[in-house]
């Protein structure tokens, strides 16, 4: 009996500790740091090697010199023989790809290639030597790779089939970093972290809870979106990271999404609902033909006739009561409310939409 005891004394001391934890997240989890993020890289390159799903050299003119500007490069002159270039294996693309912060030279990242021209497939290509440029207009990554769509495109005579997007693939590793973006972080003396989801609330929190770590007022929320943390000669790195593993409970409004193309309705945990009362219902009118032949009787001289016989059912839903939503309801007790009225998607985002018309949503609401 001792151990079972002090096993429920255990869970009863942990109790608390592991309610709080549930709604608590990590900061590293909803706020990013200044300054440490990715980099947009762009650039147009050809892909050769295609099967005859190319493009069109006499109506793609930027592939067709694009592939002349190749060929010269490589000490092939093609301009005089310019017009009779008819090859459908080659494919004008534009390259992108991301440049991780912190990205060493001699790294490999992944690029994702997209057509440009009326090529049909780029499955089975090759990208050829491709430059990335940086806003900046410098070179910070040279992409070169087989190309891999994971697409399926298949034609037959009188049919065909595709699945995927073949126009579009990417290469794993197929650009190698020439450039780093420089960013000195180990030399900062402050970090300003930014919440992804602005609210004064969680950014008042995190700066709380900073503070409890490292005592002496060194975080500060300056709006709701930016905490501004004061390293006063702490390393920036050890800081970072011992700030990034602090939980927090974040705050959120009370906000109600209704996508209506789909039916889909996201509610959060702070909607509350004025006392109101709810009636829902259609009418329902249906009318099913069923026509049927009248045969006459043997030897007789009647004639075979068709008779319509037709019936008709109204259905006003008279089954559905009023219901009534008090004051102060939450998430839970509305759904469940609704849900026994009957109410489906389609109908409740038309509820959700008169009871906010009626000022009784303390919410919200947001329809896409």
């Amino acid at each position: 009996m001792r151990p079972l005891l002090l096993l429920l004394l255990a869970l009863l001391l942990a109790g608390p500790a592991l309610a709080q934890s549930q709604g608590s997240v990590r900061i590293k989890d909803i706020a990013d740091i200044e300054g440490v993020r990715d980099n947009q890289l762009v650039g147009y390159g050809l892909v050769v090697g295609l099967n005859g799903t190319g493009d069109r050299l006499r109506s793609a003119v930027f592939t067709r010199q694009s592939l002349i500007g190749v060929l010269e490069r490589l000490g092939i002159n093609t301009r005089d023989q310019e017009r009779q270039l008819d090859t459908r294996n080659v494919a004008a693309v534009m390259v992108t790809a991301n440049l991780p912060a912190f990205t060493r030279t001699g790294s490999r990242i992944d690029v994702t290639v997209s057509s440009l021209g009326d090529a049909s497939n780029l499955t089975g290509g090759t990208l050829v030597v491709t430059p990335l440029l940086g806003a900046d207009g410098e070179v910070y990554a040279v992409a070169q790779g087989a190309l891999a769509t994971g697409a399926v495109a298949a034609r037959g005579a009188a049919g065909s089939v595709t699945r995927g997007v073949p126009t579009a693939g990417r290469i794993a590793n197929g650009a190698i970093v020439e450039r780093e973006a420089p960013y000195a972080f180990a030399a900062r003396q402050q970090l300003r972290l930014s919440l992804r989801n602005p609210d004064l609330t969680t950014a008042r929190r995190v700066a709380a809870a900073v503070n409890r770590f490292a005592p002496g007022n060194s975080a500060v929320a300056t709006d709701p979106r930016t905490v501004t943390v004061s390293l006063a000669g702490r390393d920036a790195v050890g800081m970072a990271a011992e700030i990034e593993q602090l939980r927090i409970e974040p705050d959120q409004a009370a906000r109600v999404v209704i996508e209506e193309a789909s039916g889909t309705i996201v509610m959060g945990a702070n909607v509350r609902i004025s006392t109101v009362a709810i009636a829902q219902g259609n009418l329902t009118i249906r009318v099913t033909e069923a026509p049927q032949v009248s045969q006459p009787a043997p030897l007789s001289n009647g004639q075979t006739a068709v008779v319509p016989r037709t019936n008709i059912e109204v259905d006003d839903q008279n089954e559905r009561r009023m219901g009534v939503l008090r004051g102060g309801t939450t998430l839970q007790e509305l759904v469940r409310g609704l849900n026994s009225l009957g109410v489906g998607p389609r109908d409740m985002i038309s509820i959700l939409q008169t009871i906010k018309a009626a000022g009784a949503l303390q919410a919200e609401l947001e329809v896409r």
